[in-house]
C-alpha cells in the first residue's frame, strides 16, 4: 500500500478512536454509494455527523489538512449523505463535520486532532429526496 494510503487509515482510525472518547457512536467507515465515499458517518444523541477526514504529516506543507476540502469534496460529500439518509429513513438531525489530523513524520503517530463540527453546509443542489431505483420486471 501507498505510503499516502497508510496515512489515511491511520488518520481515520485516530479520528474514529476520537470520536468515540467524545461519545459518538460510529455507525460506518468508509461508507460507499458508487464513487461516493464518507470517511465516518457517527451518531450522537439526536445528531448523526458525515465525517471527511484529513490526515497530513508535519511535513505536508502550510495549508492546514482541513483547507483541502474543497466545494467539490463537500458536494459530493453531500450527495452521499443524502442517499445514506434515504437508503435508512434516518430521522436524525444531519450535520457535515472535518476530523483533520496531524501526523508525526517519523512516528507516524497523531500529534494534533481537530474536530471541526458543523465545518461546511452543503449547496442546496445537492440535497434532495432520494429515490430508490424501481426493479424492473422480467417477463
Amino acid at each position: 500500500m501507498a505510503l499516502h494510503n497508510d496515512t489515511g487509515v491511520i488518520g481515520e482510525e485516530a479520528a474514529a478512536a476520537f470520536l468515540r472518547e467524545k461519545g459518538y457512536k460510529i455507525l460506518e467507515n468508509n461508507w460507499h454509494a458508487g464513487h461516493l465515499e464518507v470517511d465516518i458517518i457517527a451518531q450522537k444523541k439526536d445528531w448523526i455527523a458525515f465525517v471527511e477526514v484529513k490526515t497530513r504529516t508535519s511535513t505536508y506543507g502550510d495549508k492546514q489538512p482541513e483547507e483541502y476540502v474543497d466545494k467539490d469534496k463537500q458536494a459530493k460529500i453531500a450527495r452521499a449523505a443524502n442517499i445514506y439518509i434515504g437508503k435508512h429513513g434516518c430521522q436524525l438531525k444531519a450535520r457535515f463535520d472535518i476530523i483533520a489530523v496531524l501526523l508525526n513524520a517519523e512516528t507516524q503517530k497523531a500529534e494534533n486532532i481537530n474536530h471541526i463540527e458543523e465545518a461546511f453546509y452543503p449547496p442546496t443542489r445537492t440535497i434532495g429526496t432520494y429515490k430508490p431505483q424501481k426493479k424492473r420486471r422480467t417477463l
